[in-house]
């Protein structure tokens, strides 16, 4: 079975003396509990693996219980699955871990959980200086060509979830967007969102999901979206709800660069898809009808580029934000510390907006400049490239 990179961090830390628990965080179906059965199976140490996926019938008194069982490991691994189902866990595991910590018991933890946002909740509030967490994000371009042949096209459209790969078919899609629709996206927010969190307007939340899909890639004002959903919601319930639709790992809004933070913070968001295959399957289009579509392929390979921005960026020091100035816009902007990378997508799609590269350097003198697609690094070149990259090589 593939392991991804980020099997290899994981290995060294529960290898380390005990020290953090350690939380993998990401959105469902990219190989959490994967990887935590690979470490299981790989290092010699005893392991008790046990799952809170069934909310309804799991409570504090079973954590508790199932930590002594894992305390007569002694040196063992606790992994505890969706810990984000149990209602105030954050609480408890603090406790049971400052016991083992006085009474050094080297017993080490584990925890995994498919609502990123929601679990960094609960370790900041409670856990405090007692975790490390590691991000586990949609497999890219060249995890899913070496584990399933896929070309750039077949990503382009089905994107990133191992677990509906085996569907895809360029033929006859409906199986798999059924699938994606269905056991992913439905899922996802009735399970990791709805189920764990206070939303007051479920429909508008879902209806702000598919805007969002529907213009991945394109900035769009907080009042367009109130016009666009046609609900008497307020701009500041829609930018949570957006909040909350990043975290579970599916949509997001990215800010617009500036030197000054709190203008950034206030600007229109430009939507973003963390995985295609959730605008391909929202979409109803085919294959063949997607890449018949120019205007639809384009926004498609803008967004399978911005998507891999954002998964990239997750766990580093690396900031991702949009650039405009009146009709001239740079579709993403790297910034770390002090260095920038203006990046402009170049996929066919024709753009009402003209490039703002020239503009953006006479502003930005020592930000790098990457033209991606046409005439530029081929697509799936800089799909294979990571973005720390750009930044070692500075010009």
């Amino acid at each position: 079975m593939q392991k991804r990179l980020i099997f290899s961090v994981l290995k060294e830390r529960i290898q380390e003396p005990r020290r953090f628990i350690q939380a993998l965080l990401g959105p469902r179906q990219v190989g959490k509990t994967t990887l935590a059965l690979q470490i299981q199976e790989t290092l010699d140490l005893p392991t008790h693996f046990i799952s809170a996926d069934t909310a309804t019938l799991q409570d504090l008194a079973w954590i508790e219980g199932e930590w002594e069982r894992a305390r007569l490991l002694g040196e063992g691994l606790l992994i505890i699955d969706e810990v984000q189902k149990i209602p105030e866990w954050a609480s408890l595991v603090k406790k049971l871990w400052d016991e083992d910590s006085r009474n050094r018991h080297p017993l080490k933890v584990l925890l995994l959980g498919s609502s990123p946002w929601l679990v960094q909740k609960g370790l900041s509030e409670s856990l405090t200086g007692r975790f490390e967490i590691l991000p586990v994000t949609h497999w890219t371009f060249e995890e899913m060509k070496q584990r399933f042949g896929w070309d750039l096209d077949a990503y382009v459209y089905f994107g990133g979830y191992p677990g509906a790969a085996p569907l895809m078919d360029k033929k006859d899609p409906t199986r798999w967007q059924n699938y994606i629709n269905d056991s992913l996206i439905e899922t996802t927010i009735s399970r990791d969102i709805l189920l764990m969190t206070q939303v007051n307007k479920p429909a508008l939340l879902r209806r702000l999901f598919q805007l969002g899909c529907h213009y991945s890639g394109q900035i769009l004002s907080y009042q367009k979206m109130v016009g666009q959903l046609q609900d008497a919601g307020n701009t500041t319930t829609l930018a949570h709800y957006l909040d909350l639709l990043a975290g579970a790992g599916m949509v997001t809004g990215v800010h617009k660069y500036s030197d000054r933070p709190l203008r950034a913070r206030s600007s229109s968001p430009k939507l973003q898809v963390f995985n295609t295959a959730l605008m391909s399957a929202q979409s109803g289009k085919s294959f063949e009808g997607a890449k018949e579509d120019r205007k639809f392929w384009g926004q498609l390979t803008e967004s399978t580029v911005g998507a891999f921005l954002l998964n990239q960026i997750r766990g580093t020091q690396i900031e991702l934000y949009y650039w405009r100035e009146r009709n001239k816009e740079v579709d993403f902007v790297l910034k770390k510390g002090e260095s920038l990378v203006a990046i402009e997508v170049k996929s066919g799609n024709k753009k009402e907006t003209l490039s703002g590269m020239s503009l953006f350097s006479k502003h930005y003198p020592h930000a790098r400049l990457l033209l991606v697609g046409n005439s530029g690094i081929p697509i799936q070149e800089f799909l294979e490239t990571p973005i720390s990259y750009w930044f070692s090589n500075d010009p």
